[in-house]
């Protein structure tokens, strides 16, 4: 009997790449082959030589068609079987791979806000709803605007088998969270992608876009990010490596910002907990800091560190390789 694959692919949009999908027909039991697209269609590929390679690297039960039916995360290759010049995950495995032994793993918190005719969810029409901060983690028809929604994208990640480990309501209404981890790179970031594509295709049969825009209302609303959760063997075994970590990423700082998303200027302001994109500071349960220490992590003298910098819209696969190279490289010197 036949099954479904949906491969699914990121494209070469620029500034922000998205996700492309397509059905394969397999025949029970056929391994996932390479595919084919017209990447002439998607930004990676001009008219005239317009293919590109689907390789798959990630496969999941489709939670959406059920049985024995499958999605399929993929790299995208050129013809001569190389990685495309917008297939950033290549080098995130690379970077895993040379720094494996330091057992790097993490935590990727991937906020988002549904939008429904032209607004965020629960915006009144020509206004604005109260302020914000009664909203984060709230209950009440008055408060939250989506859980349907959230609920669904939920039971879709768990039968997955994707490594989501919670949900919650943001401070601005119609904004959400649900994060990834802990889990090694670049599997975290293949799951965050799925996970991704399950939120835009389970909000799109309830009508609601979901948005991974950094800063979706502007003025005095917080922004979206994809706070990113770090450690390594000796940072879950002593203080020291903590602090160490913290003080690479204060050396690599233009890297990590022109990395972490577009418009990212736009969230990092010094306001709505975030620190400025152009300063770098990092403290203990400190949220207006750069990176953030947990305050139970200075207690147990070990664990790991949150670099709050990334945005919504961040690739996670550059997110998590930069880390790596930044903290794991100081760390082995």
């Amino acid at each position: 009997m036949a099954y479904k694959a949906e491969y699914i692919w990121i494209d070469g949009t620029e500034p922000t790449a998205k996700l492309r999908s397509k059905t394969k027909i397999l025949e029970d039991g056929a391994d996932l082959p390479i595919w084919g697209f017209d990447g002439s269609s998607t930004n990676q590929a001009p008219g005239d030589k317009s293919d590109c390679v689907l390789q798959p690297v990630f496969s999941c039960p489709d939670p959406i068609r059920g049985g024995d039916n499958v999605l399929v995360m993929c790299e995208v290759l050129t013809i001569d079987m190389q990685p495309h010049p917008s297939n950033t995950r290549a080098a995130c495995a690379a970077v895993a791979e040379e720094f494996a032994s330091q057992e790097p793993i993490f935590g990727i918190e991937q906020e988002y806000t549904f939008f429904k005719d032209g607004r965020p969810l629960g915006f009144p029409t020509g206004g604005f709803p109260a302020p914000q901060g009664g909203y984060y983690c709230g209950v009440g028809a008055d408060e939250v605007f989506g859980r349907d929604i959230v609920e669904a994208h939920l039971d879709a990640c768990i039968e997955a088998g994707l490594h989501i480990s919670g949900i919650n309501a943001e401070v601005m209404p119609g904004q959400w969270e649900f994060q990834i981890g802990p889990v090694a790179a670049p599997q975290v970031a293949d799951e965050l992608w799925v996970a991704r594509w399950l939120l835009y295709r389970i909000a799109e049969a309830f009508e609601v876009a979901a948005t991974l825009d950094p800063k979706p209302v502007k003025g005095d609303w917080n922004g979206a990010g994809a706070h990113t959760n770090f450690s390594t063997n000796a940072m879950r075994e002593n203080y020291d490596a903590i602090i160490a970590a913290c003080e690479s990423l204060g050396k690599r700082v233009d890297e990590h910002i022109a990395g972490y998303g577009a418009e990212i200027e736009h969230r990092l302001t010094g306001l709505h907990e975030t620190a400025p994109w152009s300063e770098y500071n990092y403290g203990v349960s400190d949220r207006g800091a750069s990176v953030r220490i947990p305050w139970q992590v200075k207690e147990d003298g070990k664990g790991y560190i949150e670099d709050r910098r990334p945005n919504a819209n961040c690739d996670p696969y550059v997110t998590t390789r930069l880390i790596i190279e930044t903290c794991c490289s100081a760390l082995a010197e």
